[in-house]
C-alpha cells in the first residue's frame, strides 16, 4: 500500500543526501545521478497521499504503487552499499593497518575498478526504472500534498434484534448494573460517569451498547437516552448538533458555538441522562474535557456516558470507570452465531458439511464479524466450495474483502506511516507466536523503521492500545522450562490471528514465512510465485524448515538477500 512507502521514501531520500554517499558519487562522477535521484523522490513524495487514495479503486494506480515499491528497495539498497564504500574508505584511512581494515576490505570485491563499475551500472538501472515510473506518475495526475485520503465510517445506530445476538447476555448484564449502580450512589449534578467498551474492530462492542440502550431498566432509570455515533470526526459542534438532533427529532441548523450551547442546555435540562458516543477516536484529552465540561454543566444526577472504542487510550483519556474489555466468542458461542446464519437460515444440515463448517468456524478465531461474513458468504454455496473456503487464504482471495477488511483496516488507516510499517512487520511472526517486545523495537530499528528505542515504545503501546497487539500475560507450555525464567520477567505479546492476516495483507509480499508446507515446496521447486517471491521479499522469516538443505534455501534467496 502507498502509506507504507511514505518512510520508505524518506529513508532512501535520506540516504541520497547523506554527506558520505554524497562525496563518494562525486569523487566517482554519480553525483548528478544523485540529485536526480533526490528531486525523483522529492516530486514522488508529494503526491502518495492522493496515490494511496486512488490506489484503492484503481488497478493501474496499485500497479504503480507495486512497481515504486520494488525500486525504492532497489535504491535502498543501492545507496546502502554506496554508503558502506563510503565507510570502508574513512575506517582504512584512519587504522590502515588495523584489524578492522583488514575485515572490511574481506567484504569488498577485489577489483576497486569492478566494485565502482557495477555500483555504477545498479545506479543507473535503479534511476532508469524511476524515470518511467514518474513518468507514468505524471499521466495519473495526482495531487500534490493532498489530504490524507478521507476514512470512510459507517453510521451506527441504536437498533439492534436482541434474538440474532449471541454470547453477549453476561456482559449487558454486567454494564446494566454497573450503570445503575454507579447512577443511584452519584448525587452530584457536575460529576457524570463514564464506562468505555473495548475491543478490537468487529468484536461486538456497538452491539452491547446497543443492547445496554434498549434494556427496559436502562429506558425507565434515565430520563434521557440518546445514541450518537462519533467516528473519527470529534467536532464539538457537530456532536453537540447531533444530540439536540436524536433528543428533538429536528434539524438543528444553529452553527455558533454559543447558539448550540443553550439549545443543549434545554435539551438535557438537567435531567439524568445516559449518552452513549459510538465508535469515538479521538485521543485528544482537552477535546474530550471541552466536550465533557459542556455536558456536566447539564447533567442531572446520575447521569451517564457511555463510550465505546478501539483504543485503551481513549478509554483511559475518557473514562471515570475502569473499561469494559469485550472478550471473544468462546468454541460454543462461535457455533451458535454460524449456526443460526446458516442451517438456521435454509442450509440443510449435514455430517460432513458440520464438520467443514465447525473447522471454518474455528478459523475466525471467535471474532463474531468474521464469523458472521463467513456465514453470509456461505449460505448459498455447495459442499465443495465450503472446502475450498477452509483450504484458502482469506485474505488473499478476498473471501472476507466485503467484511472483515474494511472493519479491521479502519484501524489500521487511523495509524501513522511510522506506525503502519512496524505493524505490517509483524507478518514476519508465524501465528500464535509470542513476540518479544524489546526484539521486537531492535528489529524496528535494525529495518530503519523507526531511529529510537523511545520511539520503539511508544509505537508499541499504540498498538497494544488500539488492539493490534495482545499483550501475552502466559508465555505459554510449549516453552522449554530453562526459558520460562527469562522470558517471564520481558513484556511478551501475540496477534489474533485476523489482525496477523491484515499485517500480512497490508505488507503485500514484503514479509514472507519459509515453512514445511506446500507453498515453501513450491518456492523450492522454482515456481512463477517463487521467481516473484524471490524479488519482493524484503523480510524472510524461517519457521521449522530443518528439512532444507543449505543448497535449496541459497536457492530461494538467490536472486537478492532479504532482510532477516
Amino acid at each position: 500500500m502507498a502509506s507504507l512507502l511514505i518512510p520508505l521514501l524518506g529513508r532512501v531520500a535520506a540516504k541520497a543526501g547523506d554527506a558520505l554517499v554524497a562525496e563518494l558519487l562525486r569523487a566517482w562522477g554519480l553525483d548528478k545521478a544523485r540529485r536526480k535521484l533526490e528531486r525523483h523522490l522529492a516530486a514522488v513524495q508529494c503526491v502518495l497521499l492522493d496515490a494511496d487514495a486512488k490506489s484503492r479503486t484503481n488497478p493501474a494506480v496499485r500497479h504503480w504503487v507495486k512497481d515504486l515499491k520494488t525500486a525504492a528497495y532497489q535504491a535502498d539498497d543501492v545507496l546502502d552499499g554506496f554508503r558502506y564504500e563510503a565507510l570502508r574508505r574513512r575506517a582504512a584511512q584512519i587504522r590502515p593497518s588495523s584489524t578492522a581494515h583488514k575485515m572490511l576490505s574481506y567484504f569488498t570485491v577485489n577489483s576497486p575498478v569492478v566494485f565502482r563499475l557495477s555500483m555504477s551500472k545498479k545506479m543507473k538501472n535503479c534511476l532508469d526504472m524511476i524515470d518511467e515510473l514518474v513518468v507514468e506518475m505524471n499521466n495519473f495526475h495526482f495531487l500534490q500534498h493532498a489530504d490524507a485520503p478521507s476514512i470512510v465510517h459507517p453510521q451506527t445506530h441504536s437498533h439492534v434484534d436482541e434474538l440474532e445476538v449471541v454470547g453477549r447476555q453476561d456482559e449487558k448484564e454486567r454494564v446494566v448494573k454497573i450503570l445503575l449502580h454507579h447512577s443511584r450512589n452519584n448525587n452530584s449534578d457536575n460529576n457524570v460517569m463514564v464506562l468505555p467498551i473495548v475491543g478490537m474492530g468487529g468484536i461486538g462492542k456497538t452491539t452491547l451498547a446497543q443492547l445496554v440502550h434498549n434494556d427496559q431498566r436502562v429506558v425507565h432509570h434515565f430520563e434521557l437516552v440518546l445514541w450518537v455515533c462519533i467516528s473519527d470526526r470529534f467536532v464539538i459542534e457537530e456532536i453537540i448538533r447531533s444530540i439536540i438532533e436524536v433528543a428533538t427529532m429536528t434539524k438543528c441548523d444553529s452553527t455558533k458555538m454559543e447558539a448550540l450551547r443553550k439549545q443543549l442546555g434545554e435539551v438535557l435540562g438537567r435531567r439524568r441522562y445516559l449518552i452513549i458516543l459510538d465508535d469515538v477516536w479521538n485521543e485528544d484529552r482537552q477535546k474530550w474535557d471541552d466536550m465533557r465540561s459542556l455536558l456536566c454543566s447539564h447533567a442531572g444526577s446520575g447521569s451517564a456516558i457511555i463510550v465505546t472504542s478501539r483504543s485503551d487510550q481513549v478509554a483511559s483519556i475518557m473514562g471515570t470507570l475502569p473499561p469494559r474489555q469485550i472478550s471473544l466468542l468462546d468454541e460454543d458461542q462461535s457455533w451458535e452465531l454460524f449456526h443460526r446464519n446458516t442451517f438456521g437460515r435454509g442450509v440443510e444440515k449435514q455430517e460432513e458439511l458440520i464438520l467443514t463448517a465447525k473447522n471454518i468456524v474455528h478459523k475466525c478465531k471467535g471474532l463474531p464479524l468474521a464469523i458472521k461474513t463467513m456465514a453470509a458468504l456461505l449460505l448459498s454455496k455447495h459442499h465443495n466450495q465450503w472446502l475450498a473456503v477452509l483450504d484458502s487464504d482469506v485474505w488473499k482471495n478476498g473471501i472476507l474483502a466485503t467484511g472483515i477488511v474494511p472493519a479491521l483496516q479502519l484501524s489500521y488507516d487511523h495509524l501513522s506511516s511510522e506506525e503502519k510499517i512496524c505493524f505490517s512487520f509483524c507478518a514476519i511472526f508465524p501465528k500464535d507466536s509470542p513476540m518479544d517486545k524489546d526484539m521486537l523495537i531492535q528489529l524496528w530499528i535494525a529495518n530503519d523503521f523507526i531511529a529510537s528505542e523511545t520511539r520503539g515504545q511508544e509505537i508499541f503501546d499504540v498498538l497494544v492500545w488500539r488492539c493490534f497487539l495482545q499483550l501475552d500475560v502466559d508465555i505459554g507450555e510449549n516453552w522449554l522450562s530453562e526459558f520460562r525464567d527469562e522470558f517471564i520477567h520481558r513484556t511478551t505479546c501475540k496477534m489474533h490471528d485476523l489482525m496477523h492476516d491484515l499485517a500480512d495483507f497490508v505488507s503485500g509480499n514484503d514479509c514472507f514465512i519459509l515453512q514445511e508446507s506446500s507453498l515453501s515446496q513450491k518456492i523450492v521447486q522454482g515456481s512463477t510465485y517463487a521467481t516473484s517471491l524471490q524479488h519482493e521479499v524484503r523480510h524472510l522469516s524461517l519457521d521449522h524448515v530443518s528439512t532444507y538443505t543449505v543448497a535449496a534455501m541459497e536457492e530461494i534467496i538467490a536472486p537478492r538477500p532479504a532482510r532477516y
